[in-house]
């Protein structure tokens, strides 16, 4: 008998997602790229199961459920930015209810939270990831989720995924919503570790190549899967069937791409804490993101401005490493207070490490920070 998809191993589900889905006719490897909007109707009550794109796509069906599956989610879905997708899952709450989020998160998530609390009364209480305590007293009976990312951006603190959980759940309905951008379900699974909804800027990672906007929600509680289908399907933020067929095809590669950046990554921290022009190198363990202070002797403009492989740019999880300075950029919308209090600084350098070759992206960093004394 053959072995159960969902228990195959994620590279296996990734590198034949799409493979098969047309057995009967065609026989393709390659998933076909469905771009029509309309579908054709025998007569009344008859469907193919597929009737308009807003609602669903072949395409766009394939990299769902393989979106699903990497999550191990039951019900996954594929909108047009990570923005669209924090947006999805805000959807399900109302006037006078609590989110308690973490203190660290990617500042456009924040803008989105203000908006939130300005325009429609959501109130968002804030919390530091570490202290439990803390968290319990946040816990009251108007609070309906708790919102996490994990390692958190910039500064990239573990939060257990499972404590979280715990403690939310006992206060009854509180859902627990994790941001896997920078893990990955290679590296982490929350849905596995307690948590209720998961989602993703599918931009970055699970993208990989600089090219592709989109997001991605997945989460097995039935009903929050249709609270989310119906308000998905309502505001008609999916995905394009193009870029859906260009993120099936992205995703085959995704293990290959995240196994190089994690191995340049840990092999660049070990030299950046060596080197006396970084006062504090930020690593959460596993994957290709790295935070880093430049002492304040040196120049983070002329540092920036000697890079060669490295790229100045605002993204993550790409094939091409990329530089950001969060303070300017990425959290620039945050008050300057609130910034220094997290400890994102004007010389926190937050670094995307991309497949280049190790000793090209090392010595590159160096004649940077040289240049830059």
């Amino acid at each position: 008998m053959a072995k159960e998809s969902n228990k195959r191993s994620i590279e296996t589900i990734l590198a034949q997602a799409g493979n098969r889905t047309d057995d009967v006719k065609t026989g393709v490897v390659s998933t076909p790229l469905y771009l029509s909007t309309a579908f054709r109707h025998a007569g009344l009550g008859q469907s193919t199961g597929y009737d308009y794109s807003r609602v669903t796509t072949p395409t766009r069906d394939v990299l769902e459920q393989t979106l699903a599956k990497l999550e191990d989610a039951t019900d996954a879905f594929a909108l047009t930015s990570g923005m669209a997708a924090i947006q999805l899952v805000l959807s399900q709450f109302k006037t006078g209810d609590r989110i308690i989020t973490s203190d660290d998160l990617y500042g456009g998530s924040f803008r989105f939270f203000d908006l939130l609390t300005k325009n429609y009364g959501i109130q968002f209480d804030l919390w530091d990831g570490q202290d439990f305590d803390k968290l319990q007293d946040l816990l009251q009976p108007t609070t309906k989720a708790v919102w996490i990312e994990t390692p958190s951006n910039p500064t990239m603190k573990i939060i257990s995924i499972e404590k979280t959980a715990q403690l939310a759940h006992a206060q009854g309905s509180v859902q627990v919503i994790v941001d896997n951008t920078f893990y990955t379900p290679l590296l982490q699974q929350p849905l596995n570790e307690g948590a209720d909804v998961v989602l993703h800027s599918a931009t970055k990672y699970l993208g990989g190549h600089n090219d592709l906007l989109a997001g991605a929600v997945m989460t097995r509680n039935n009903e929050i899967a249709d609270k989310l289908r119906f308000n998905f399907i309502t505001t008609g933020a999916n995905l394009d069937p193009f870029d859906c067929w260009l993120l099936i095809r992205s995703l085959k590669t995704l293990p290959l791409r995240l196994a190089k950046q994690e191995e340049n990554a840990q092999a660049i921290v070990q030299i950046l804490k060596k080197n006396n022009a970084i006062d504090k190198v930020l690593y959460p363990g596993h994957g290709g993101m790295i935070s880093f202070y430049l002492n304040e002797n040196y120049s983070v403009d002329q540092f920036l401005q000697h890079l060669e492989v490295v790229s100045f740019a605002e993204s993550l999880g790409g094939v091409e490493s990329l530089l950001t300075v969060p303070a300017v950029q990425t959290h620039a919308d945050m008050t300057e207070k609130r910034r220094q209090a997290l400890g994102i600084t004007p010389n926190l350098l937050r670094l995307s490490v991309g497949i280049e070759g190790t000793a090209d992206l090392i010595d590159d960093l160096a004649q940077a920070i040289a240049a830059a004394k």
